[in-house]
């Protein structure tokens, strides 16, 4: 069958290669360069799995910026726009998302419109109800940036916002894309599907900050944070995994699932305490993490990458952001590494695609993840990455 694939993201572009394995897909962006890309079989995003699949897999794929083009004659259109946080609504901006969804009750309103972009608690029913439509399901997704197509081909899971005939059969599609044929599938009022992916970034986010208030309390109290981890995540319960202390979590996900689940609280007037906690416990260990770096006055500080983790092209709120936003107003003096970055400053911060530069320019060196390209700097280089990994 047709499918649409609107917005070439992580989340967009991953499901298309997925799904054409075995069906027709035609993924749509308003960006003309990215489309050139997916038709030429290369990758718009970073993505090892994606640039194998491209280049190597059977696909049924073509890319356009054509909405009529996409959408005509497809059983099913699938949202993957983003939807950022609003500070000043204290919600989603789910505009981009009803863009799509307007274009295809007008070009094609039999087909069936799958959101996987993230959206509020309650979103898909009452938009349900406004539009008058039912064709609408909501599918969330767990994917991480770098291993999209990966955690698509292998899911911890799948959750289905929907039962109907149509909410199966995209479940069928999606396994008969995977690898992993025992997948567990879970169907969901969207509601539910809604919440489920919410508090499913929430409770990573708080696994983060826990992880690294730990190591907060270590480095004030002289203490080795290794040890100790090593010892708490030998119980079972708890495991050796998402452990790694770091700036603060960041990236396109876990900031805006956080505020937005913690809006949903604060409108429904529900009691809690936890959800706000790991919002603003983010914010206190950037602080502590700045405040660390002012304690060594090394002169000039070099800020080795933008990027949200290692194997990213991602700036989106990257926890390093926040970090030098609190040196630069403290008045510490700052050059920032990263040669995926075009222009010659960063937020009015000089930046540079020499790392040589910054080695030789900078007295210290921050980098939320270690890389052995700082091997020969090591004595110089700041971090709180205890593991080597994301």
């Amino acid at each position: 069958m047709k499918i649409a694939v609107a917005g070439i993201g992580y989340v967009g572009l991953s499901n298309a290669v997925l799904l054409a394995q075995h069906n027709e897909v035609v993924a749509l962006d308003v960006v003309p360069e990215k489309a050139e890309l997916i038709n030429a079989r290369k990758s718009p995003i970073v993505d090892p799995e994606i640039d194998r699949f491209l280049a190597q897999a059977d696909l049924n794929l073509t890319a356009t910026t054509d909405p009529r083009t996409a959408y005509e004659g497809a059983s099913y259109v699938i949202v993957a726009t983003p939807t950022n946080y609003d500070p000043e609504t204290n919600h989603f901006n789910t505009r981009s998302v009803e863009s799509v969804i307007g274009d295809v009750l007008r070009i094609n309103p039999r087909a069936t419109i799958i959101i996987k972009s993230t959206i509020p608690i309650g979103y898909t029913k009452a938009l349900k109800e406004r539009l008058g439509v039912s064709n609408i399901i909501f599918v969330p997704e767990f994917l991480r940036e770098g291993k999209a197509l990966y955690d698509n081909l292998y899911p911890s899971r799948i959750i289905i916002g929907d039962s109907t005939p149509k909410a199966h059969e995209f479940a069928r599609l999606l396994l008969e894309g995977g690898r992993r044929k025992d997948t567990p599938v879970l169907f969901t009022g969207s509601t539910e599907a809604e919440a489920v992916k919410l508090f499913s970034n929430t409770y990573l986010a708080m696994r983060v900050g826990y992880f690294n208030e730990l190591d907060s309390f270590a480095v004030r109290k002289g203490l080795n944070t290794r040890e100790i981890i090593d010892g708490v995540t030998l119980d079972p319960r708890i495991g050796h995994f998402y452990c790694n202390p770091s700036f603060g979590f960041g990236g396109y996900c876990l900031p805006k699932d956080t505020k937005q689940l913690l809006a949903n609280y604060t409108d429904d007037a529900v009691p809690e305490r936890l959800v706000r906690s790991i919002v603003e416990t983010n914010s206190i260990r950037k602080d502590f993490i700045a405040d660390e770096i002012l304690k060594k006055k090394a002169g000039r500080i070099g800020v080795y990458r933008l990027i949200m983790k290692s194997g990213s092209d991602n700036f989106r709120e990257s926890s390093i952001q926040g970090v030098i936003r609190r040196l630069k107003a403290k008045g510490a003096e700052l050059l920032i590494y990263e040669p995926a970055l075009k222009a010659d400053q960063f937020e009015g911060i000089p930046a540079t695609r020499s790392l040589e530069k910054l080695k030789q320019e900078c007295g210290l060196i921050i980098a939320n993840r270690w890389n052995d390209e700082l091997e020969d700097v090591r004595s110089k280089v700041y971090t709180r990455d205890i593991f080597g990994n994301n």
